[in-house]
């Protein structure tokens, strides 16, 4: 004969333990990304053609120094919002750029940028080309660069390194174009 005690006993054990599963995966979750991850929208065209308005991409946070290429997203005292960008020039390096031509140079060679959207023609009047970037700052600029309010702004300038938020690291929607951004 089987005891009903022992039956609801183990029952309740297995609830309880279930319970005890699903809040730990959640905690879990939640420090996650609290701490390692974070989804971000983006709003507005300036990394068009490599994002677009309305992509949600996991960044994670910086665990390094930024380089040349990473897509960041930043704390922007000046616009008074967070951007999205990517990073051309990190501390020490110089920036150039012939707004004739729509060429970006640094440190006297010329970028070969295949990620932007069109040719970097419009100068923002933050800086006298050539310039260098100061300790712990970084050079960012959008893929779209006729419509990018960016270092070459003076509402944005450098970048301090310690604004920056972390890494984009994946796009997660739009589902068709699900994926890392560094594929180039």
């Amino acid at each position: 004969m089987v005891n009903k005690k022992s039956v609801s006993e183990r029952a309740s054990n297995e609830v309880f333990d279930w319970l005890n599963s699903v809040l730990c995966a959640f905690l879990a979750v939640l420090l996650i990304f609290t701490f390692v991850f974070r989804i971000v929208k983006v709003d507005g065209i300036s990394m068009n053609k490599t994002l677009e308005e309305g992509d949600r991409l996991i960044i994670g946070h910086y665990l390094g120094r930024p380089e040349y290429g990473d897509i960041v997203v930043a704390n922007c005292e000046g616009l008074d919002k967070v951007i999205i960008k990517r990073v051309i020039a990190t501390e020490g390096q110089t920036v150039d750029i012939d707004f004739s031509s729509g060429a970006v140079f640094v440190d006297g060679k010329k970028l070969s940028e295949s990620y932007i959207n069109n040719l970097t023609i419009n100068d923002e009047y933050g800086h006298d080309y050539p310039v260098t970037v100061p300790p712990n700052c970084v050079f960012v600029m959008g893929d779209n660069r006729q419509h990018s309010t960016d270092s070459r702004s003076p509402d944005v300038s450098f970048v301090s390194v310690d604004d920056i938020i972390g890494k984009a690291l994946i796009r997660i929607t739009p589902l068709e174009k699900f994926g890392s951004l560094y594929n180039n």
